[in-house]
């Protein structure tokens, strides 16, 4: 991506500017408020396919994202094969089986029980696509050399809500899976050691008896999230 001799300061002059009034402001953000609460994590998906060209464009959106030194430290690996997502659930499943069978400790287990999960993941395999997030802790110059990446976590975590979002906007329902360790999606995906899964996110059309845990629609109210100094 980067020239190592091509990297000079350019001033250009802001691209997009949006000039609305106030009141457009607040009706816009009313909007996309009303919009992303109606987002639900979902583990029940329909057997449909999800057209390719929805998934590129989310993954586009999420590659506009900022990043430390605007290095964009992420590469997002989607996959629609059925024989792949049934690899990668197999490997995932054995990972959360050491996990369910205490491997994540008691308290852990116990903040889940809401939750209602367990060490069977069908949505892995149930999905229309899965897309996988990698982190990138360096990257290469156009002559080979390697150069560090900064504020990774941050960057990755900004870019994978642009993609939760994105896809919601597309009418999709998404559930973020973690299991931990996932190292076996570099080699079932052939990424290289220099990327770290962050993330496998499920993404297809819910099923019509999907369902979501009760506890999912307690939110903490605004002063537990924000404060505000005028």
């Amino acid at each position: 991506m980067f020239f190592k001799n091509g990297l000079d300061y350019q001033a250009l002059s802001l691209p997009d500017r949006f000039d609305w009034d106030e009141e457009k402001r607040l009706n816009k953000s009313e909007e996309f408020y009303d919009w992303m609460s109606r987002r639900h994590s979902v583990r029940d998906f329909k057997k449909t396919k999800v057209d390719r060209r929805i998934i590129e464009n989310s993954i586009r959106t999420a590659g506009t994202a900022p990043s430390g030194a605007n290095h964009q430290p992420w590469h997002f690996v989607a996959i629609c094969n059925n024989e792949m997502k049934v690899k990668i659930r197999r490997a995932a499943e054995i990972e959360e089986k050491d996990f369910y069978s205490g491997g994540a400790g008691d308290e852990w287990l116990k903040a889940l029980e809401p939750i209602g999960t367990n060490e069977s993941k069908p949505h892995l395999e149930d999905a229309a696509w899965l897309i996988v997030v990698f982190a990138q802790r360096y990257g290469f110059f156009d002559d080979g050399t390697r150069y560090k990446n900064y504020y990774v976590p941050e960057s990755v975590g900004i870019a994978s809500g642009f993609l939760i979002t994105a896809l919601h906007k597309a009418g999709l329902s998404i559930l973020t899976h973690t299991p931990n360790p996932m190292r076996f999606l570099n080699e079932l995906l052939a990424r290289p050691r220099s990327e770290k899964p962050i993330m496998i996110l499920a993404v297809g059309e819910a099923s019509e008896k999907a369902k979501i845990p009760a506890v999912a629609k307690i939110k903490k109210i605004d002063s537990e999230i924000m404060t505000i100094h005028e």
